[in-house]
C-alpha cells in the first residue's frame, strides 16, 4: 500500500536524528585541496616503489651496460598499482642513459640518501664520473638533470620521494609538480637544499597529497638540470583514507536498512 504524505511526513521527522548523526559523526568529503609534504612520515603511505624491484642495478666497480634504462618504462608499486616513468632525454650524447645504483661507501657510490637505498639516476658524463674517496672535492661532472615524471594508472590521495641533485657545495632549487588526468596544474611547490657524499639520508622530501584521490601524475625537476636528477623510492597513498572509506560504508548501510524496513512497512500498511 503506497504511503500517505502525512505518513512520509511522520517517518521522515523519526529517522532525521540518525540520519543528522550520521552525517556530524562522519566526515565527508570536501572540494579538494592539495598540499606539501615534506616528511615521508607525515604523507602516511601505504604503499610504495622502491627502485631496487626493477632487478637492474649498475654496479661501478664491474659496469654493465645492459642494466641502463630507457627514457621511458613503466613499474608496479608494491601493492599492484602500474606507474609509468619518463625521464627527459638530454641533448648531451656523453651523458649515459638513466640507470638505478645502490648507495653505499666507497667503492660504492656515496650520496645523501641513507645508505643501501636504490637510486633512480638521470644519467651521467661516464668521463668523468669515478666513486669518490671520503674528503674528495666534487667534480661537478655534467649529467641528466630530468625532469622526472612519474603516472599512476589510477589516480592517488597523494605521493612523494626524497631527491638530490648530483653537485655539492651549490644550494639547488628542486621542484614538484602534481597534474590531475586532465593535466590540469593541481599544486606547484619548490625547496631549496644542498647535495652531499654524507650517507646521511638528509636528501629532501618532496610530496602532495590531496582530500580525493585526484593525483595522476608527479613531475619532478630542478633549477640546475645540467646536473644528473636522483630520487629514491616513492610512496603513495592509494587506498581511501579510513574517515571516507568509513561515511560509504556507514551510508551503503543505512541505505540497506532503510530498504528493508520499507519494504516492513509496506507489508504492514
Amino acid at each position: 500500500m503506497a504511503f500517505t504524505i502525512t505518513q512520509l511526513f511522520k517517518l521522515s521527522v523519526k529517522y532525521l536524528p540518525a540520519i543528522t548523526a550520521i552525517i556530524t559523526v562522519i566526515p565527508l568529503p570536501v572540494k579538494a585541496a592539495t598540499f606539501f609534504i615534506n616528511e615521508r612520515d607525515a604523507l602516511g603511505g601505504n604503499d610504495e616503489v622502491d627502485w631496487g624491484s626493477l632487478g637492474k642495478v649498475f654496479n661501478p666497480s664491474a659496469p654493465d651496460f645492459s642494466v641502463f634504462l630507457p627514457n621511458s618504462f613503466s613499474v608496479t608499486s608494491q601493492g599492484g598499482l602500474g606507474l609509468d616513468v619518463n625521464i627527459a632525454p638530454t641533448n648531451n650524447p656523453q651523458i649515459t642513459p638513466p640507470f638505478i645504483f645502490k648507495t653505499l661507501p666507497p667503492p660504492g657510490i656515496r650520496t645523501n640518501f641513507a645508505q643501501g637505498d636504490f637510486i633512480l639516476f638521470g644519467g651521467i658524463n661516464p668521463t668523468g664520473f669515478q666513486p669518490l674517496p671520503p674528503g674528495a672535492p666534487d667534480p661537478r661532472t655534467q649529467g641528466n638533470g630530468g625532469p622526472f615524471s612519474i603516472s599512476f594508472a589510477q589516480p592517488v590521495f597523494g605521493a612523494g620521494t626524497q631527491i638530490a641533485v648530483d653537485i655539492s657545495s651549490l644550494e639547488v632549487e628542486t621542484f614538484i609538480n602534481a597534474f590531475d588526468s586532465s593535466n590540469n596544474l593541481l599544486g606547484s611547490f619548490s625547496v631549496l637544499s644542498t647535495s652531499s657524499l654524507a650517507l646521511d639520508n638528509s636528501a629532501v622530501f618532496l610530496g602532495v597529497r590531496s582530500d580525493t584521490p585526484n593525483i595522476s601524475r608527479l613531475v619532478f625537476s630542478s633549477s640546475n638540470p645540467e646536473y644528473g636528477l636522483a630520487i629514491n623510492k616513492v610512496s603513495i597513498i592509494a587506498t581511501p583514507e579510513p574517515n571516507f572509506t568509513l561515511a560509504i560504508l556507514a551510508f551503503a548501510v543505512s541505505g540497506t536498512v532503510l530498504k528493508l524496513r520499507k519494504r516492513t512497512w509496506a507489508n504492514n500498511y
